[in-house]
Parts: C-alpha cells; sequence; structure tokens
C-alpha cells in the first residue's frame, strides 16, 4: 500500500522491514535496554532514572486528588502554564508575551516544531538548516513537501553559522531558516554576532525563522544566550519553539510551547485542535509548578556542568578523536573519523562497552564520520562516569587497531 501514500511520507521506515540507524524509531533500543544495554542516545537527561523533582510530584498527587486532570485544557494550553511561560519568557530571555496572544502549548516540543513550520511551507519551498543539525530539521521540511538545504557548519569556526554560506545557498525558492539554538549535535551556542548577522539575512531576504530552543537551560562559562526573536526586526518573523524537556529533565512529560507575534499566532490558535490537540492536563500542571521552583536548574546546571567536563577528558583524551567542550545541554559530539565509520564505531561500542550511542549521518551530511553521545544520562554519576569509561575503553581498542595508540 506504499504505492498509494504520498512520496512525502512513502520513504519512511519505522525499522519492521529493514534496520534504521535512529535510536528513537521503532523497538530497536527498547529491546537493547530489555538486553541490559545502556542507552546514551536518547536526549533524555537522567534517563533511565526518575528524575520529578519533589515540589512537583507535589503539586501533581494533589492535582490527581483533585480529579481535575481528566479533563481537557483549552488547546492553546491551560491559562495557568501560560501565564508562568509568560514570566519566564520576560525574566530569562528578554521576550515580553502576553499569554494569551502570543504562547502555544504543545504536545512536546517535536510536534511543536513541525506545527511551527507548517502554515510556511509548501511544495518546493526551500529551507536553509544548519548541517550538522537535529534530524527532525531535515525531515519535517521533505513531509511538508519542501527542500531541506544544508547550510554547512565547521569545526574550525567553532559550529559557528557563517553568514556567506547562508548567502550561498540562497535561492529565489528560500522560505525558511530552521536553527537549533543551542545547536542539537554539536552543543554550540550560536554568538550574538552570529545572530545578528543571520537576522540581516532574514529580513533583508523576507524570511521566516523557525529557532527551536530546546536545549537553552543550561549554557556554560557564561557565555550570552540569545533569543534571536528579540533581535531588531526579527519579532515579527521568528517562531521560536520552547520545551520544558531538555533544561527541567521532564521529556516525559511531553510539554512544549511556541512563541510568535500575534499575527502569526493567530492561525496557530486556529489550528491547534485540528493538528495538535489539548496537551496533557496533568503534565501542564507538572510544568507550571516545574517552572515556579527556581532551585531545579541551578542544581542541574552544576550536575551537567561536571558531566560535560567529565564527559570530554574521557573521549578527548582518546588519540584520534577530536572533540570541543560542549557549550551547553547534555551532548558530546565526537570526530571519530581516524577510528572508521560512524556506523562502525557505534556498533564496536555497543558490542564492546555495551553502550548505545548515535552514529552522526541522520544530523546531516557534516555529521558523517561523527557520534553523538548523550552524556547528560543517568541520575547516579558513578554509573555515568563508568558508561564514559567503557566507551573511552571501546574507543581506545580502535586506535590502538589503527596505530593512533601507543603500544
Amino acid at each position: 500500500m506504499r504505492r498509494l501514500m504520498t512520496p512525502r511520507f512513502s520513504p519512511l521506515e519505522g525499522g519492521l522491514f529493514s534496520s534504521v540507524s535512529k535510536a528513537d524509531v521503532g523497538e530497536g533500543a527498547g529491546e537493547l535496554i530489555k538486553a541490559g544495554v545502556d542507552v546514551m542516545a536518547w536526549a533524555d537527561p537522567f534517563f533511565p532514572d526518575p528524575s520529578i523533582p519533589a515540589s512537583v510530584q507535589t503539586v501533581m498527587a494533589e492535582a490527581v486528588a483533585s480529579g481535575l486532570p481528566s479533563h481537557y485544557t483549552m488547546p492553546i494550553g491551560s491559562a495557568d502554564l501560560r501565564g508562568v511561560i509568560a514570566g519566564k519568557l520576560g525574566t530569562r530571555n528578554g521576550i515580553t508575551a502576553d499569554p494569551s496572544r502570543n504562547i502555544l502549548v504543545t504536545p512536546g516540543s517535536d510536534s511543536g516544531l513541525l506545527y511551527a513550520m507548517m502554515p510556511f511551507l509548501e511544495q518546493g519551498d526551500e529551507v536553509l538548516v544548519p548541517d550538522p543539525s537535529y534530524p527532525s530539521n531535515f525531515a519535517n521540511c521533505r513531509l511538508l513537501g519542501a527542500v531541506p538545504v544544508s547550510v554547512p557548519l565547521r569545526a574550525e569556526d567553532g559550529y559557528q553559522l557563517d553568514p556567506a554560506a547562508l548567502e550561498a545557498a540562497l535561492t529565489p525558492r528560500t522560505k525558511m531558516v530552521l536553527i537549533s539554538h543551542p545547536n542539537n549535535p554539536t552543543g554550540t551556542v550560536f554568538r550574538r554576532d552570529t545572530l545578528e548577522a543571520l537576522a540581516r539575512f532574514v529580513v533583508a531576504h523576507d524570511l521566516i525563522l523557525v529557532c527551536d530552543q530546546a536545549f537553552e537551560d543550561h549554557v556554560f562559562d557564561n557565555i550570552e544566550m540569545v533569543s534571536p526573536a528579540t533581535l531588531p526586526g526579527m519579532w515579527e518573523r521568528t517562531v521560536t519553539v520552547f520545551s520544558v524537556s531538555k533544561g527541567l529533565g521532564l521529556s516525559g512529560f511531553r510539554v512544549g510551547y511556541l512563541v510568535a507575534d500575534d499575527r502569526i499566532m493567530d492561525v496557530l490558535y486556529g489550528g491547534a485542535v485540528n493538528v495538535l490537540g489539548a496537551t496533557s492536563t496533568l503534565s501542564q500542571i507538572g510544568a507550571a509548578a516545574a517552572l515556579k521552583d527556581e532551585t531545579i536548574l541551578p542544581a542541574y546546571f552544576d550536575i551537567l556542568d561536571r558531566r560535560r567536563r567529565l564527559a570530554h577528558a574521557a573521549f578527548s583524551a582518546v588519540p584520534g578523536v577530536r572533540m570541543q567542550m560542549p557549550e551547553s545541554g547534555i551532548l558530546s559530539w565526537l570526530d571519530i573519523r581516524a577510528l572508521g565509520t560512524a556506523t562502525e564505531v557505534s556498533a564496536h561500542i555497543l558490542r564492546t562497552a555495551r553502550v548505545l550511542v548515535n552514529e552522526g549521518e541522520p544530523y546531516g551530511a557534516e555529521g558523517a564520520g561523527h557520534l553523538r553521545i548523550v552524556h547528560g544520562c543517568f541520575m547516579d554519576e558513578t554509573r555515568a562516569v563508568d558508561a564514559y569509561s567503557r566507551i573511552a575503553g571501546a574507543l581506545q581498542l580502535l586506535s590502538r587497531d589503527s596505530q593512533l595508540l601507543p603500544a
């Protein structure tokens, strides 16, 4: 029956008839978990350990006892959560948002990202996407009939966007620029001057910017985190996608939110019930409680800052592995081209270290020969460090086989 499907969907594979390299497709990762493999391929902080803060548990338990969560909220999200989000946007993002005109709660940022793109793209439109980048940034374009156009990010440039590369990729069919900021998988935080150049480019060519800020909560080394929507000329042409998953460790709640000018949001409000439906009422109650608790992010910041340093020390010490210190979040991005292909090296790590990591190819053409490792897994730091050590040991074996490691 695939012959009856649109060509936008028919190429998709869910692992039922062939193997897929993405860890979040099909049953593959689930089967490995059952077999005792550690999964460091899901961008899910502290997975698989419990990570609901006590303050959030209390509020959610009281809500369940009241019976309220058995009912819908409005499809645009509960008024309470939108109000809390508006306060957060003002204090942390520099965005003045009306909770009834500029904020839409979504069932996770993945669905929110696709929905943010839907009103703007039609068959044949082109979308400029930094490469490497989140796989959905490429896939969503294709699902909507558009064409993703890769804009390479280079390690030697610190994975910053190059304005000249944007200009080189521009055509009369270019409609949108789509970025993850901080970037997934590199952990890069785009600097203000980079984003200002991007803003000038978007305004000059009358484009729309969709900016996924799922990893914004933990930015290290005093690097400034700038929301592009705050830059001159960008509020009216930016849709920003946010999440409570990555920073607050609440991936299973499936709560994200979109922020945009009301002329854009009016359309998104109009279609929310048809495309998204209402986000889980209980999850929204929990998300509001988490955003109100000002102790959670600082505590997690200290943990994840230490984890990135421990991971970097373990992985970058292996001859043949090149890695920049992550600037944000929970992700390590390794260049392992000296040791083999990403498929070969990830298979070796799985076999030798009993850890599942991500191959780089789904993250774009520039991801070839790279691995993404979610170093923010596990609440128990001893367990996390043990996993880093096992991965490093597996890489050391390849390095020795490649004659990069002294005997």
